[in-house]
């Protein structure tokens, strides 16, 4: 009875609970970074981005009374207003002790004169007997009740506005300029020799298709100053040309591996018949053996783009840290350093850097798993 039909089998429902716990895994984070993007910092930081659609009360930063004096009815006073937006004050105070001493529309009295009162929609007064130059004026404490509120402001300052140095579009454009003809160059290569090890003859072919497993658990670590030193020696150390030619050696034994045994599951026959109607290799490899393993090609850019996109360190070694070449993540790190308390351009800069390679993975999944599989299965 363990088998009867229309019911699923333990370990398959395992399956499909463990795949789904992944996906959630990776798309809450996901969805979390693309709300707090369009948040303001105060409301990241009084609230989670789960709450982001309800009204919030919290307690905002203090905020030191400002403002133009001016002479009115035997009085000095200084007005001026604790926030934009439609927030609504709940409470409010004037010392950490105290933060919500006073209703709206209450007034403190701050001793010698000094008297200061707050509305409901954040409006204040100041009034004192004697003139306040000079005077080191108060903090109001508030805690206001906030409604959701998304802007655009974010991505404005993130894509527009120079930040450490430069603008995120900058070094979005810097990303793009090494991602795309790093993901090209690899493939163009590695399908020439993928076709050559799977279906032409010559002596030494198996150590070369020995030489090409050996070299995908060779860290990359150990090659960059040797090839740093071989660039700096040709004279292309550091500009794009060092850096493609960088990614393209650290991609080439997966590409070559990876195409070889889609490459070599292809039928036999179509390839023997073209030989017969006298196909040359090159004709055969362009007519036939690309458009039949463009999955196994799109499985590799899919890989390809997503490192060279995210990378770093190779980035750094072969590019370098000027203003006009740095590259998405290292912008993104100095934001961190120089702007690690503002979490809003934190998001959104981490989001506009993880929006292509999004768009990139979904658009070419479905050719992923069939890429990856083909020749493991005889």
């Amino acid at each position: 009875m363990t088998h009867v039909a229309g019911r699923k089998p333990a370990l398959t429902w395992t399956v499909h609970l463990s795949v789904g716990l992944l996906v959630l895994l990776w798309v809450i984070p996901t969805l979390g970074l693309l709300v707090s993007s369009f948040r303001s910092g105060d409301q990241i930081v009084s609230s989670g981005w789960w709450q982001a659609l309800f009204t919030q009360e919290s307690q905002l930063s203090p905020i030191r009374v400002a403002g133009e004096e001016v002479a009115r009815d035997g009085v000095f006073v200084i007005e001026g207003r604790l926030f934009p937006g439609a927030a609504r004050v709940s409470a409010w105070g004037t010392s950490s002790r105290e933060p919500a001493a006073y209703a709206p529309g209450a007034t403190a009295d701050l001793g010698e004169g000094m008297g200061l009162r707050v509305e409901g929609d954040g409006f204040y007064v100041l009034t004192s007997a004697r003139t306040t130059e000079g005077t080191r004026l108060p903090r109001i404490f508030t805690t206001a009740a906030t409604p959701p509120e998304f802007t655009l402001a974010n991505y404005r300052m993130v894509l527009f506005s120079p930040m450490a140095g430069q603008s995120i579009l900058q070094a979005f454009l810097n990303t793009a300029t090494v991602a795309i003809p790093a993901t090209v160059i690899p493939i163009l290569v590695a399908a020439f020799a993928a076709y050559a090890l799977a279906w032409m003859e010559f002596p030494g072919r198996a150590l070369l298709v020995a030489a090409v497993v050996g070299l995908l658990v060779v860290p990359l670590q150990l090659a960059l100053i040797p090839l740093l030193q071989v660039h700096n020696a040709l004279g292309i150390g550091k500009g794009y040309l060092g850096i493609w030619l960088a990614h393209t050696g650290f991609g080439l034994p997966l590409a070559i591996y990876l195409l070889r045994n889609y490459m070599v599951g292809l039928p036999r026959d179509i390839i023997e018949n073209a030989r017969v109607d006298g196909a040359t290799e090159f004709q055969i490899f362009t007519r036939i053996v690309l458009p039949l393993s463009f999955p196994a090609l799109a499985s590799f850019a899919i890989f390809q783009f997503l490192w060279t996109w995210n990378d770093l360190l190779v980035a750094l070694v072969f590019l370098g840290t000027s203003n006009d070449q740095q590259v998405l993540t290292g912008n993104i790190v100095n934001l961190m350093g120089s702007r690690g308390g503002d979490w809003e351009i934190l998001s959104a800069s981490a989001f506009v850097s993880i929006a292509v390679p999004l768009v990139v993975f979904f658009s070419m999944q479905r050719f992923l798993v069939r890429g990856l599989l083909a020749g493991s299965v005889k």
